[in-house]
């Protein structure tokens, strides 16, 4: 049974990554438009692209991701068209939402790939939705955070269980998670929300462990500006080649795009290696079956009745997101 009329769609918006070595430049402009930084900065980045062939994965993930959600769509009766759009790099969001009233659609709800809140997971995406659907016969609605959705938690809660079956002992659970400038940390409820996050996938364990820590990776911007703390690296090299085994777990990232292969897979991998502490990855839930069910399950509460889901105490995320929530903060200004 058709549960929405055809001028309604899915629109999975997301950060956006260069398909070849000639957009790396100008999509990292993008990325940092408005912050005045310098392209000999910029160009220090672009080499961890040149390291993969100046191609980001995220959106060949992305697409594969839309592909497992039309699958997953048509087999509960939802007659959704999908659309792509991307913050940073092609295909823009506000193109995309030009296709989709060229279409003759009049609603877009809209899953945008971050699970959790902060300006640039939550708020930001709004304003770009806001600009892009601006004078536009579209509405164009923001689904709810997930990052306490027993969609996203049980997978990683596998993937962790299988990454630390691979160890011969109990290994140190380490979860990451894109730092950001603690002003922009006190406007929103990042840190808590990952926290949370953790601790519901570690309460779900089957295999032992030794204990687990939250730090930080890919930290940006001038230096004087302090960001979330401890970052990946830094943990690991205090930790010591005395330490258990360690298990990095991306938590903050739903697919292994460039932040989780240069970052993780590359430099995390090298200092680990540097010290003799073993280490591992659990895989980021990509398209596992029970996420992609997720993102149809909150479609669904757009649509329908159906239930919201959460674990933990705190409950579903309000949707819409409440008021004032994920503030950018004021820009600090140069060092005294």
């Amino acid at each position: 049974m058709t549960l929405s009329p055809p001028s309604t769609a899915v629109l999975v918006f997301s950060f956006g990554g260069p398909n070849g070595p000639d957009d790396v430049m100008p999509f990292l402009r993008n990325v940092t438009k408005g912050r005045n930084v310098p392209d000999e900065r910029l160009a220090v980045v672009a080499t961890q692209y040149e390291q993969f062939g100046g191609r980001s994965p995220i959106n060949d993930q992305n697409l594969a991701l839309i592909d497992a959600l039309r699958s997953e769509l048509d087999e509960h009766g939802l007659n959704l068209p999908i659309y792509f759009g991307n913050r940073n790099w092609e295909p823009f969001v506000a193109d995309t939402v030009d296709q989709m009233v060229t279409d003759g659609i009049d609603r877009a709800i809209v899953f945008v790939t971050s699970a959790f809140g902060s300006y640039s997971g939550c708020r930001q995406y709004r304003e770009n939705l806001s600009v892009a659907g601006d004078g536009k016969p579209i509405s164009l609605h923001k689904l709810r955070l997930f990052y306490n959705h027993p969609g996203f938690i049980e997978p990683v809660t596998a993937k962790v269980d299988a990454a630390l079956a691979a160890h011969d002992s109990p290994a140190r659970i380490v979860f990451t998670a894109h730092s950001i400038p603690e002003s922009m940390a006190a406007t929103c409820d990042y840190e808590a929300q990952l926290r949370t996050a953790a601790a519901l996938v570690v309460d779900g364990l089957s295999n032992p462990h030794a204990g687990w820590d939250l730090v930080f990776q890919s930290r940006s911007g001038p230096p004087h500006i302090p960001w979330l703390e401890p970052d990946v690296n830094d943990f690991l090299t205090e930790a010591g080649s005395a330490s258990d085994p360690v298990t990095l777990v991306p938590l903050g990232f739903i697919s292994d795009h460039m932040e989780v292969m240069f970052d993780l897979d590359t430099q995390a991998v090298e200092t680990a290696e540097s010290i003799g502490v073993s280490l591992n990855r659990a895989p980021t839930v990509g398209t596992d079956p029970r996420f992609v069910s997720m993102i149809r399950e909150l479609i669904e509460e757009q649509l329908t009745d159906a239930p919201k889901l959460w674990l933990g105490d705190d409950g579903p995320w309000p949707d819409p997101c409440p008021d004032g929530h994920c503030a950018l903060p004021a820009r600090p200004g140069p060092p005294g």
